[in-house]
């Protein structure tokens, strides 16, 4: 076979005639993100994450072949974006909780998140209520979490070459199905490999704990000498000497306070140049004063939360959501996938704790609402930045506030940008 000559971004590259663009582009030490391309199978084509210009043709990197004179472009802005979009199209067309997913920190589909600096999505959250499938002998899986990417269709067989999966209905209902009786026939270690083919946390395997701690799963450190960077935050400026700060708690378990808590001793240093008006740091009740920044924990589930998030937005110059149930409303939105009648009844009506002749909900003047799901603050009012994770380390904190407040120089360590 003989060597080509082709351009990536500009750059001259070589690679043997017909080899795959996206092995092509690796070999001379170009990155194109995919969630579907294995080497060794026909090109897949169906995540759409490798979407690359070909000549100025739009078309998925991994169903090309490169041939003398291409010129390819995989990084300009348009198509980062793209690219990005995408993969905020993935999140939320699933229910990917990744606090509460066991494949979190081993997961391709997140680490290309972290990759790409996703903080939070322009696409609202579909939370669609999908089959949980149980019932095969060794594995379930998890429809919520499928990209159908046909890494587990193509990759998946028995000893005797069945396929186990395969794709059934069309359009939005298309679903990846499980032929059970060929399921059965899997071993242990063929169970094993569906799980790790696969991109997301779609496939588990049944008796088993595959959750690994911190720092000894795949993504935690991957690139951990890289600095991500953030450029595009709003910068504020005030007359004030001191910086003024609130903070608020709504629909979430307090886990972000604790951690801005945890820069321990920095703290001292930090009531130097700034005070904290409302907040639980302070007990302060209402605002006393305007503030240069709000720092908003947890989403909107009730009525009272939305109150008191328009009015940090009305006394705060600046409004970040920190932590994953302020961005898209984390794990209290697990109720959005059943009806909130249906939800109310199991937690009061049908609860193995409820107390005899006391099964009634709670409905009074003095109690909020509960709204008809729970929503991600920048659904509710204007967010100007979004810190990610459950919760987001200190450092990230912190160094955002004086980014904002004292125009810093900010980026992130790739170690502390974490969903969960």
């Amino acid at each position: 076979m003989k060597n080509i000559s082709f351009k990536i971004d500009g750059r001259n590259c070589t690679a043997e005639q017909g080899q795959n663009l996206i092995e092509a582009a690796k070999q001379n030490g170009i990155f194109i993100p995919t969630l579907c391309h294995f080497k060794h199978l026909n090109p897949l084509g169906s995540c759409r994450v490798c979407t690359v210009k070909n000549n100025g043709r739009t078309i998925a990197g991994c169903t090309l072949n490169v041939d003398e004179g291409m010129d390819i472009e995989v990084n300009t802005p348009e198509l980062l974006d793209a690219r990005k979009a995408i993969l905020e199209m993935m999140f939320v067309e699933g229910n990917h909780f990744c606090p509460s997913c066991e494949k979190s920190g081993d997961c391709q589909m997140q680490n290309l998140g972290y990759e790409t600096g996703i903080r939070y999505t322009r696409f609202p959250h579909l939370f669609v209520d999908r089959i949980v499938d149980a019932r095969p002998e060794r594995i379930v899986v998890n429809q919520n979490r499928c990209i159908k990417c046909k890494r587990c269709i193509e990759e998946v067989r028995t000893t005797d070459g069945n396929r186990v999966f395969n794709f059934t209905n069309r359009g939005n209902k298309t679903l990846v199905s499980i032929d059970y009786e060929q399921e059965a026939k899997l071993s242990d270690t063929q169970a094993e490999h569906a799980m790790h083919i696969c991109p997301t946390g779609s496939i588990l395997v049944k008796g088993k704990s595959f959750g690994k701690p911190f720092g000894n799963r795949e993504f935690d450190y991957s690139n951990k000498e890289k600095n991500i960077s953030f450029n595009e935050i709003k910068k504020h400026k005030t007359t004030h000497k001191k910086k003024r700060i609130a903070t608020t708690s709504l629909a979430g378990c307090f886990g972000c306070h604790m951690s801005m808590l945890d820069v321990d001793l920095g703290i001292l240093d930090l009531i130097e140049v700034v005070e904290f008006n409302k907040s639980p740091i302070t007990d302060i009740k209402n605002f006393t004063e305007h503030c240069d920044i709000g720092l908003i924990e947890g989403g909107c589930c009730n009525t009272h939360n939305i109150e008191v998030l328009r009015e940090f937005r009305k006394n705060c110059d600046i409004l970040v959501s920190v932590g994953e149930c302020a961005i898209w409303g984390g794990l209290p939105a697990i109720r959005n996938t059943v009806p909130l009648e249906e939800c109310l009844k199991e937690a009061y009506l049908n609860s193995m704790t409820s107390e005899e002749n006391e099964i009634i909900i709670p409905n009074h003047e003095d109690i909020p609402k509960i709204l008809n799901k729970v929503y991600s603050n920048h659904e509710v009012v204007k967010i100007d930045y979004h810190i990610p994770g459950c919760p987001p380390n200190a450092n990230h904190i912190w160094n955002v506030v004086k980014h904002i407040l004292f125009e810093e120089e900010y980026s992130i360590a790739y170690p502390e940008f974490k969903y969960d």
